[in-house]
């Protein structure tokens, strides 16, 4: 596998709290046995993907199942995805339909109760992050853009500071979350602690690169999404199956804070055994040397 040094040493710099996504795991429910694989993995932490069918937030007594596990094992809950759908019945062949930033007024309102709801985990199963998208692929830049994200932002931001949670704002493939305009949304709404969720995969697929998006982030990312591609398409690849530049990824999160989230964001594969994750996953945070 490319690059396999050199991503090992991305993994285990002291300026990242390595975790997991379950987001590997999406086809299926997360259960206690996905978990215990997780862990095997050698993640310290888990971020939760908010999806209905893999795990079901409106559910009391299915959240307190993975609360219970959580209690039991040493491995945190220190992340949530927040909902893409809004359904519990769900097809990869089906776009996102949960928008903070949709142009109906009554849809946004409803992405945000959903995203709401989501965040109620955090009643029974601690977490530091929940990672927030703005629009989907097909939305613009625009003032009104500008404002859909600050009120979004406002609302969640007061839900989920009771609850111990902050938002982290991630980069998209969407003219909203350039980074520049990340950037300018924290500004405009004097948001001190609403942070960044660097998302590599997607950075290498348009607007500059990792580099450049590194570049005008770094100040505000106390979050990774790190997964790989071949530059021309979202594919939640291992990284080094991609084209990434894992070196000098390495050197840019050696400068990040000793608290910042680093998640292997990884994409899910009908033939990949919750083994296979876990065998690769040891490798990624631990088992090379730098």
């Amino acid at each position: 596998m490319r690059d396999i040094r050199l991503v090992a040493a991305v993994l285990e710099s002291p300026a990242m709290l390595r975790s997991i996504s379950s987001h590997v795991f999406l086809r299926q429910r997360l259960h206690p046995g996905l978990l215990d694989a997780m862990q095997r993995g050698g993640a310290q932490g888990i971020e939760i993907f908010a999806a209905r069918h893999h795990v079901d937030y409106a559910d009391r007594n299915a959240v307190r199942e993975l609360a219970n596990w959580f209690r039991s094992n040493q491995l945190t809950a220190n992340s949530m995805h927040q909902p893409l759908y809004d359904s519990a019945e769900w097809s990869r062949h089906h776009g996102p339909n949960v928008n903070l930033i949709d142009q109906d007024k009554s849809r946004r309102i409803a992405a945000m109760d959903e995203v709401k709801r989501a965040l109620e985990i955090a009643e029974q199963i601690p977490l530091q992050h929940m990672v927030v998208h703005l629009g989907n692929r097909e939305d613009m830049w625009s003032q009104q853009a500008l404002e859909h994200s600050l009120t979004a932002i406002e609302h969640l931001k007061a839900f989920a500071h009771p609850l111990g949670v902050k938002l982290m704002l991630e980069n998209l493939l969407n003219d909203v979350t350039r980074p520049e305009n990340l950037l300018e949304v924290l500004t405009v709404g004097h948001f001190a602690n609403v942070g960044i969720c660097l998302d590599v995969g997607h950075a290498n697929c348009c607007f500059g690169g990792v580099e450049a998006a590194f570049n005008i982030l770094k100040h505000r990312i106390r979050h990774l999404h790190l997964h790989d591609n071949h530059g021309t398409g979202d594919e939640h690849l291992w990284p080094g199956e991609g084209t990434i530049g894992w070196a000098a990824l390495k050197a840019n999160i050696a400068t990040l804070p000793a608290e910042t989230l680093g998640v292997l964001e990884i994409g899910y594969k009908l033939e990949e055994t919750a083994e296979a994750v876990s065998e690769k996953a040891g490798k990624f945070f631990g088992e090379w040397e730098p």
